[in-house]
């Protein structure tokens, strides 16, 4: 039987797994994850999920190996992961009382077969005083999520709608992955 490998270091990833309730194991993937900027949002999750993917399935070679990258993409921008607070406040305050799209691709590596898909997700904020953004950015949720914030965690409160796959906002679209997984020939119980 095939193992399935999360090549993600993500907690939120290995969380929207757990869920599941089925085994798996968890490397994560030291890959560059720069990317051409002449490519489109979709192209770049996609790009990023299949290096992290395949970065893995080297080591495990007779495995499920699922890689994943989320972007934010607001007013034409590709918005990565903050560096510094200043960073964030801006990413933040650009995304206020507007509608950004969060791109997550999924790269699934099997033995034999290697496929990408993409979700896209509008996200809508609040409009936010510099006051809010401030304290929400004094968190620290900021630093390790595209675009500055987690819709999970303290950055729910920024978001007033949103339309798409709530999972995917979180770094996992769980439903079509599975889904994915299954055409792929992986074994689950439901």
């Amino acid at each position: 039987m095939h193992s399935l490998i999360l090549a993600s270091s993500s907690p939120r990833r290995k969380e929207l797994l757990e869920n599941l309730q089925i085994p798996f194991e968890v490397s994560s993937s030291d890959v560059d994850e720069s990317y051409n900027p002449v490519l489109s949002p979709e192209e770049i999750v996609m790009e990023l999920a299949s290096r992290k993917a395949k970065f893995v399935a080297t080591s495990y070679p007779t495995s499920f190996v699922i890689g994943s990258d989320t972007v934010v993409v607001a007013e034409g921008q590709v918005l990565g992961k903050p560096s510094s607070h200043a960073e964030a406040f801006k990413m933040i305050k650009m995304l206020s009382g507007t509608t950004h799209s969060v791109f997550t691709g999924v790269s699934i590596v099997t033995p034999d077969k290697d496929i990408q898909f993409y979700e896209k997700t509008d996200v809508v904020f609040w409009e936010l005083t510099d006051e809010e953004i401030n304290s929400y950015v004094n968190t620290g949720e900021s630093f390790d999520k595209a675009g500055g914030y987690g819709i999970q965690g303290f950055g729910s409160t920024l978001v007033k709608e949103i339309s798409g796959d709530y999972f995917a906002v979180v770094g996992l679209p769980v439903s079509r992955t599975v889904r994915e997984l299954k055409k792929l020939g992986f074994p689950f119980p439901i």
